[in-house]
């Protein structure tokens, strides 16, 4: 039981109403307007054990090692390709692989400096992995402003619980980004602009961390170099780090999408070069595809020789003949997700349609077995919310932060999202949901 309960739930209109003032928000477009909203803040905090947190900090660490080992390998020598462990369908028919980074070694070899793993615990208290993102992972700077701001609401309750600090997390991207950067230069945080649905994020790590937050026009390349210019060129400044949060896709007019105004022309020359990193690295995505997903685990004993710690929810690729029966046999209890969607769209719940709806969805899959995977529904496990006076139970997962640079480490908290609908198994906040602070027990 958490000590200062009461004293929490008493303070969340006030934590809510800083929040506010702090500008804590997302955007979300629909139909092509932007809409931007507080994220809901609950002020029950999900506890992880000391025990749990032992299991799963090893295991976070495994498979972004792992992830990191599959990406310079794809990039490159391409053995798990050559050795049958991944189908090279899975890896050039994805649409996050970028052949325009093949030969590119990144700084140091790290390709996922920054990564956003989602779990869900079961009620059978097993943690299972459902998506790795690897390549602008949001959402680590929510649980760090809730804290700062619970702390000063209610320092009661964090004099009597002993809870892991999460204000490292600031620490640990700016030891990153220097190890990163080389020397060759200052870090800067690349953001689309003020209607980016993480814009505050992009703001309060600039400010957390000591980098530039730089915006759309202030950098530029020149002899073979990257450079801040902000307002005034005339004096520019080298660089040696961009955290970028623009996709892949933009980052270079002359690369790739040719009237990008967002990126920097010329930047993938000097990256290719080594004269500036970029986080995360350019091609993440052939890693965070949800197809290629069903061979994380297969990737954890190739590269590592180690049996995997976590494991991901049961899955099933209809691309395998075996696995695609299963499916079409089981497909009204089955999950189904789109590999080439993100944010909690693409994903349905066989048991939800009507029979003329089924079928639609198992033409869909006949007609093209690469572009979905199945899952199981795994019953996770429900944490308490605050609705209005009443505490309920809702849904929620866990999106775990990993930071490479020269090692490995686990943020020791996350990003808790919880569904505020009691039908729902999808948190994720552009489908409405809110979150929690996650406290990581001593």
């Amino acid at each position: 039981m958490i000590k200062g309960f009461k004293d929490l739930l008493d303070n969340r209109d006030r934590v809510n109403n800083w929040m506010e003032r702090f500008g804590v928000r997302f955007g979300v477009y629909k139909h092509g307007v932007f809409n931007e909203q507080l994220f809901p803040f609950d002020p029950v905090a999900r506890v992880i054990s000391r025990q749990d947190w032992q299991y799963l900090e090893p295991g976070l660490r495994q498979r972004v090692r792992a992830l990191n080992m599959f990406l310079l390998d794809i990039y490159h020598e391409k053995r798990i390709v050559r050795d049958g462990i991944v189908p090279e369908e899975f890896v050039y028919a994805s649409k996050g692989y970028m052949p325009e980074c093949e030969g590119i070694t990144p700084q140091g070899g790290v390709y996922a400096h920054i990564a956003g793993i989602d779990l869900v615990e079961g009620k059978d208290g097993q943690w299972y992995v459902l998506e790795d993102n690897l390549r602008i992972p949001s959402g680590a700077s929510y649980p760090m402003i809730a804290r700062t701001i619970t702390r000063k609401v209610s320092p009661y309750t964090f004099a009597t619980n002993d809870v892991a600090d999460n204000r490292d997390y600031a620490d640990l991207l700016r030891e990153m980004m220097e190890q990163m950067a080389a020397g060759r230069g200052i870090s800067v945080i690349l953001t689309p602009g003020r209607f980016n649905s993480a814009y505050f994020e992009h703001s309060y790590f600039a400010e957390k961390t000591g980098a530039v937050l730089a915006y759309p026009g202030d950098l530029f390349v020149e002899d073979g170099a990257v450079y801040y210019g902000g307002l005034n060129q005339d004096e520019k400044t080298r660089v040696g780090c961009i955290y970028r949060r623009v996709s892949d896709e933009y980052m270079d007019p002359l690369a790739f999408v040719p009237d990008s105004l967002l990126g920097i022309p010329g930047v993938m020359q000097v990256y290719r070069e080594g004269g500036v990193a970029l986080i995360n690295a350019m091609g993440n995505g052939v890693a965070d595809d949800k197809g290629i997903y069903y061979f994380v685990p297969k990737m954890v004993k190739y590269y590592l020789g180690e049996e995997p710690i976590l494991h991901n929810a049961p899955t099933y690729l209809p691309y395998f003949k075996e696995d695609y029966d299963y499916v079409m046999d089981n497909l009204a209890r089955l999950v189904i997700k789109d590999v080439s969607e993100a944010g909690g769209y693409g994903v349905v719940f066989g048991r939800d349609l009507d029979a003329e709806h089924l079928a639609e969805l198992r033409q869909l899959i006949i007609s093209d077995p690469r572009r979905w995977i199945a899952q199981e529904v795994i019953d996770f496990k429900d944490l308490q919310i605050v609705e209005g006076e009443e505490l309920v139970w809702r849904k929620a997962d866990l999106r775990a932060f990993v930071v490479s640079g020269q090692d490995t480490r686990v943020w020791k908290s996350g990003l808790t999202r919880f569904s505020r609908n009691p039908a729902s198994f999808v948190v994720n906040s552009s489908q409405g949901g809110g979150f929690k602070d996650t406290w990581v027990m001593e």
